[in-house]
């Protein structure tokens, strides 16, 4: 009786005929197969039968849920190749991901969208710790906004294990959540030595994370740190790489960064752990963008040489160049102190910062010793260089610094008039020759260059009030059907009229609600929250009226909540020309209170009156487990009006000793403070806030503004604030007046 074949078996015996009679007779054998498969079924029956010089190809479409494996032994100039139908057209959504062990494998040509990993890594160069890839590559991949929804669970995009692979000509953008992006990961049960190379990506915007966890790639940790990697990272783009201080974080040795721009992202390539790195003809783009920076110095043996670095604003740990202060005889995961380090023929043009001496504390004891600093270019109408400590061991020479040499640098350094002209690299030069700064030559690598040529860099974003207005007339529940009805964008026109709510408004996309010009629009809310900001929502609310009299009698109330666990990140929330008043039912009613692990880029309040509420007019104080995360990044007051407040106006908390984030910040000017605080026992609140500006604020009756340190160099600038039956500002931190 003949054998009747399985029906697993039968389906890739019949892709494999079909296959044939698709691919032209002429292929040789040295070529290898091309095998495509339609389903996960059919791929988990043909990768195990791949060899040398073998092509498995993924047909186009929508792979859903689908954890691809590749596992094999190619050759060097025969590799197993997983790769799609159409470069773009195969989209693993989902809970998808790939990993990959063997020998001589490479993968192209797919798109991670509209999902998440299942598991800590999107492509992992491993599929076990035991079972790893070695002389293989990853090229053409696209990863999209592939984020797990719960922000604070942090994953790697990309992880490499093993040793000799290379990951080249991505596409990576859009991470929101903890963890960095592309990892190299090293231990001696998978490898030290790693070789891997790094190059021609485009690191697209990552925005703020608002913690440690951002930096957008990390070769090592601090463990091994003392072991040399030996990993490439070349000519890659990273473009509004934001998500923290630390944007590339060195933690190992031996390794060389070249030829990359960073265009507008704020923090710095950081030399965090680890001896004899290099880093050379990288080109640093900040188009004065805040928090933008460039190279930061630490531990031995450390080249940093013909770099180009214009229009960075960052200061601080985001400096254009800093060298750090170092720990006596520091342990692995603190700073070891600089030594042997050459920091040559750099330029830096209208930089803010170039701080000598970064960090220096109680600990951070170790000034920088036998060290060079020699024929840098600084063309800079303000003079950016800053010493905090003993710089007798760095020798100075051949410097040139425009229009003056700073006094700050102990010689080594001659001031005098350059004029800069802009070549045809796009980068500025001096209009004649001068023995100093990168090379007349340096060309950035053009954008079109990195990544891939079939996925778009510039993805349209819904913003507010960039779509279509809608009006919406008074009544009871009218406004709810509007705010369901709305597309991402869209601004609802309110026609004067008393508008009730019944249900909390869910805000997941961006939308702006607005008053008419002439009367007044008023809303009344039954629920304890009015406005609940979600996932990918931001809000702009104008020229309304806003009571909380028919608000239920429920601890916690409020306007506008964005609760815990919401992966709400990176919004925006804007309230202009606003009223709201009456909100006494219970103890604790906000107007705005933002929960545990959600995170705002900024909160404004404009032209608002607020009278007669028991809570704070803003509540961003959920972070308390004192690990350097906080719930906004900027916080706007601008000539508003605040009156019988409980609570605080804002109180704002960033605990925590963590230096790897940038604010968070505040400014409040040309505002009314009247019997604030009767409650809480302060006016403001700020815990841990960087910087601080009060200008023309009046105090009157209220509790004091409180402004406590917890790390780094926090400003507080105030100025022309009166205080009527107020105390003065509370302060660990001496005030400052503007400049």
């Amino acid at each position: 009786m003949r054998d009747i074949p399985s029906t697993r078996s039968w389906r890739l015996r019949c892709s494999l005929v079909a296959l044939c009679i698709l691919i032209p007779a002429a292929a040789s054998a040295a070529q290898g197969r091309s095998l495509r498969v339609s389903t996960q079924a059919e791929y988990a029956d043909a990768v195990d039968s791949l060899q040398p010089g073998d092509t498995l190809v993924l047909a186009d479409g929508e792979w859903r849920d689908f954890q691809v494996v590749l596992t094999g032994k190619g050759e060097s100039g025969r590799p197993i190749t997983l790769t799609a139908q159409t470069p773009g057209k195969v989209i693993l959504t989902g809970r998808s991901n790939l990993r990959m062990a063997g020998e001589h494998l490479h993968v192209s040509d797919l798109v991670f969208r509209d999902g998440w990993s299942p598991t800590g890594e999107v492509v992992s160069f491993r599929r076990t710790r035991e079972q790893r890839a070695n002389h293989s590559r990853v090229s053409g991949i696209v990863i999209d906004r592939f984020n797990n929804p719960d922000r604070r669970l942090s994953d790697h995009w990309v992880a490499l294990y093993g040793h000799d692979n290379r990951f080249d000509h991505n596409h990576i953008v859009g991470k929101t959540n903890a963890g960095t992006t592309l990892v190299v990961v090293r231990d001696e049960q998978q490898g030290l030595d790693n070789r891997h190379r790094i190059d021609h990506n485009w690191f697209g915007p990552r925005p703020n994370l608002g913690s440690n966890g951002g930096e957008t790639i990390r070769v090592g940790t601090s463990h091994d740190s003392l072991s040399d990697s030996h990993t490439a990272v070349e000519y890659n783009w990273f473009e509004h790489c934001d998500g923290e201080v630390e944007i590339v974080s060195n933690k190992s040795g031996g390794n060389v960064y070249r030829g990359n721009v960073f265009f507008q992202s704020r923090g710095a390539m950081v030399l965090r752990h680890g001896d004899g790195n290099l880093v050379e003809d990288n080109v640093f783009l900040g188009g004065n963008k805040p928090h933008t920076g460039g190279i930061r110095v630490i531990n031995r043996s450390q080249t940093v040489r013909n770099n180009y670095l214009e229009g960075l604003a960052g200061d601080g740990f985001g400096s254009a160049l800093s060298v750090m202060y170092g720990v006596p005889d520091s342990p692995l995961n603190r700073y070891t102190r600089v030594d042997d380090a050459v920091i040559e023929d750099n330029t830096f043009v209208d930089v803010r910062s170039i701080l000598l001496g970064l960090g220096m504390d109680e600990e951070r004891s170790a000034a920088p010793v036998d060290s060079r600093f020699a024929r840098n270019l600084i063309a800079a109408e303000r003079d950016p260089v800053e010493v905090l400590g003993d710089m007798g061991g760095i020798a100075f020479e051949g410097n040139v610094q425009s229009p003056a040499a700073s006094p700050r640098i102990p010689g080594g350094i001659e001031g005098r008039e350059v004029a800069m002209t802009r070549a045809a690299t796009g980068l500025q030069v001096p209009a004649q020759p001068e023995d100093a700064g990168a090379r007349r030559d340096l060309r950035p690598i053009p954008r079109d260059e990195v990544g891939v040529s079939w996925y778009p860099k510039d993805i349209p974003v819904a913003a507010i009030d960039g779509g279509s207005e809608r009006g919406v007339a008074p009544g009871e529940d009218t406004l709810s059907a509007a705010v369901a009805a709305a597309a991402p964008g869209d601004r609802l026109q309110l026609a004067p009229g008393r508008y009730v709510i019944n249900q909390v408004l869910k805000i997941d996309r961006p939308l702006s609600l607005y008053g008419p010009r002439d009367g007044v629009a008023t809303i009344a809310f039954s629920r304890s929250t009015l406005f609940e900001i979600q996932r990918g929502g931001s809000l702009k609310l104008g020229r309304l009226a806003i009571v909380g009299e028919t608000a239920p009698d429920q601890a916690g109330n409020a306007v506008i909540r964005v609760p815990p666990g919401s992966g709400a990140a990176n919004y925006v929330l804007v309230l202009e020309d606003l009223r709201i008043a009456g909100l006494t039912v219970n103890r604790g009613f906000d107007v705005i209170a933002t929960g545990k692990d959600t995170m705002a880029d900024s909160i404004v309040l404009r032209r608002v009156e607020v009278d007669d509420i028991s809570g704070n007019v803003l509540s961003a104080a959920a972070e308390t487990d004192d690990r350097g995360t906080y719930n906004v990044e900027l916080v706007e007051i601008e000539a508003s009006r605040f009156h019988r407040v409980g609570g605080a106006v804002v109180d704002l908390y960033r605990g925590g000793t963590d230096e790897s984030t940038f604010g968070p910040k505040i400014r409040v000017h040309d505002s009314t403070f009247d019997r604030i605080g009767t409650r809480s026992g302060a006016s403001l609140r700020l815990h841990g806030v960087q910087r601080a500006v009060l200008v023309g604020n009046d105090f009157k009756d209220s509790a004091a503004v409180l402004f406590e340190r917890t790390v780094g160099t926090p400003l507080l600038v105030a100025e022309r604030n009166g205080f009527d039956g107020t105390p003065e500002i509370r302060s660990d931190v001496p005030a400052v007046t503007l400049q």
